[in-house]
């Protein structure tokens, strides 16, 4: 696998860099997302991997976007159908999403094909084994093209680019204070980690994660620009590593 090293410059706290060290992985994702230690992806004929080691494994069935955390792992297929992996077999789940996260404390959340947010509380989550299992969603305000959520708030953007947070959500109340709050700034998509880190892509492929993120002030305090060779389309953060793929779908595994 190949190295490089891309530099980024840090906030006006004083003058310096730090490198930011990626190793190319084999193969092609268009869709990565890591939590709880894990790595899945969906490649760009809709084949579904996951991360064993340095190597790709792939894994049953199909999907167009697939989400790992303390949820467990979900995912959407071409036809906006819910699945949940359980004990290594894909379970159909009621609902249509186009997109869904497992990120939540175990909670789910995602958008609909009408860009409505849902979330789906503890119990039923974790509970959840096929058919004959209870899976009620709530229904959140407003409208979001794309929604991620963490240990204690959830952030999504909308087909403007706007970006909004979801605070005070946990495992009983998954829609959170159910008060969409705007934050400043333009991105085209977002991820939380595990540990409640924020990253995102805007519509020029740049990467902005966002500093001052804590359970005390989960809405942060501003964005920094992650400098970057390549444009990127989607990434995801776990465990100190920035997953991302680039524009023609090649997978960067990224440490500061």
């Amino acid at each position: 696998m190949k190295r490089t090293a891309v530099l980024f410059l840090l906030p006006n706290l004083w003058i310096g860099c730090l490198a930011l060290e990626c190793t190319t992985v084999s193969g092609r994702l268009k869709q990565v997302d890591a939590g709880n230690g894990h790595v899945f992806g969906v490649c760009p004929k809709g084949e579904i991997f996951t991360l064993y080691g340095s190597s790709l494994i792939r894994l049953p069935g199909q999907l167009k976007h697939v989400s790992v955390g303390p949820a467990g792992v979900w995912g959407v297929n071409s036809t906006n159908n819910i699945h949940k992996l359980v004990k290594g077999d894909w379970v159909a789940v009621p609902g249509l999403m186009r997109q869904v996260d497992a990120g939540g404390k175990m909670f789910a959340a995602g958008v609909n094909m009408g860009s409505v947010v849902f979330c789906l509380g503890e119990e039923a989550t974790t509970g959840y084994a096929g058919p004959g299992s209870r899976a009620s969603w709530t229904q959140l305000p407003g409208k979001l093209r794309y929604y991620s959520c963490g240990p204690y708030s959830c952030w999504g953007v909308n087909a403007a680019d706007e970006i909004y947070i979801m605070k005070g959500v946990t495992p009983t109340a998954c829609g959170g204070s159910l008060d969409l709050e705007h934050i400043s700034g333009s991105l085209a998509m977002i991820e939380v980690s595990t540990d409640g880190q924020v990253y995102g892509v805007n519509s020029l492929g740049d990467i902005y994660k966002r500093e001052g993120v804590s359970p005390c002030n989960p809405a942060g305090t501003e964005w920094r620009h992650v400098q970057h060779s390549e444009k990127v389309k989607h990434l995801s953060y776990d465990l100190g590593h920035l997953w991302l793929i680039n524009r023609e779908n090649r997978i960067l595994d990224c440490t500061e």
